[in-house]
């Protein structure tokens, strides 16, 4: 691979600009790209696939993560490097919280930090927050895009299948407790990458954010709810364009409140 390329995602500088919308599936990543002017397929390397563009008028990209923080990680590692400061995550979740309704958007303010890769980067005493600026952003958008959301903390793990299968797991115990405590605690969804993220991102001193589209409560499915599984993204992703585009202005404005 060519020195000037990082490793895994196999971009350099130049190839993208400031801000980056992360997806987990490569397979979102043309889907997003749709949204940008003059989009553009850039490179794909394992699970890390990108697309770039321009919104009012500044280069953006979409880059994917896979699943999971230790690839998430990774992606905004390299990203970071050639000059990304701002991540907005775009991705998907179960609810946890009976408010939370399937085809509801969630606008992550924190994270459980349920995850291995964050350990890595801050002690477990260090909290996984969301950056302001791209909250409020984020926040905004859903609010005049008319949409159901809410605001607040969200569960991350990095075991599909320790949530929904954790009666056949050695360590059910565990898990199943833990799952009580993020009921009665109030946290709205659980998925696999926020927590890694905001922290990865506070330790490189960039941006990030997380907004999220509920595909299923599975404590509202328990409890007897009619609530049919709701796969349809562009929710979220209008939403992170819309707080991208916010965000340029800002910027531009001189409204960054970064110090």
């Amino acid at each position: 691979m060519n020195e000037e390329k990082q490793y895994h995602i196999a971009l350099g500088k130049g190839d993208v600009g400031r801000y980056c919308i992360l997806p987990g599936d490569p397979g979102r990543c043309e889907k997003i790209a749709q949204y940008f002017d003059g989009p553009a397929f850039v490179a794909s390397n394992r699970e890390y696939t990108t697309y770039a563009g321009t919104l009012n008028g500044e280069k953006v990209c979409v880059t994917s993560t896979g699943i999971g923080g230790p690839s998430a990680a990774i992606a905004m590692e390299e990203l970071a490097a050639i000059g990304v400061d701002t991540f907005i995550r775009v991705g998907t979740c179960g609810g946890i919280n009976m408010k939370v309704k399937s085809s509801d958007v969630i606008v992550a303010t924190g994270a459980v930090r349920y995850d291995g890769t964050g350990r890595e980067y801050a002690p477990i005493e260090y909290p996984a927050v969301a950056d302001f600026d791209v909250t409020l952003a984020l926040t905004e958008a859903a609010q005049q895009q008319g949409e159901h959301w809410h605001t607040g903390v969200v569960q991350c793990k990095d075991s599909f299948y320790g949530q929904h299968a954790p009666q056949r797991m050695p360590v059910s115990y565990e898990l199943e407790n833990k799952w009580e405590a993020w009921k009665r605690l109030g946290v709205l969804g659980s998925e696999m990458e926020s927590a890694t993220l905001f922290v990865v991102a506070n330790a490189l001193n960039v941006r990030c954010g997380s907004v999220l589209n509920v595909i299923w409560n599975q404590e509202r499915k328990a409890a007897g709810y009619d609530e049919p599984d709701d796969f349809d993204t562009d929710r979220g992703i209008r939403v992170a364009i819309s707080a991208i585009r916010t965000l340029i202005d800002r910027d531009k404005e001189g409204q960054d409140r970064r110090e």
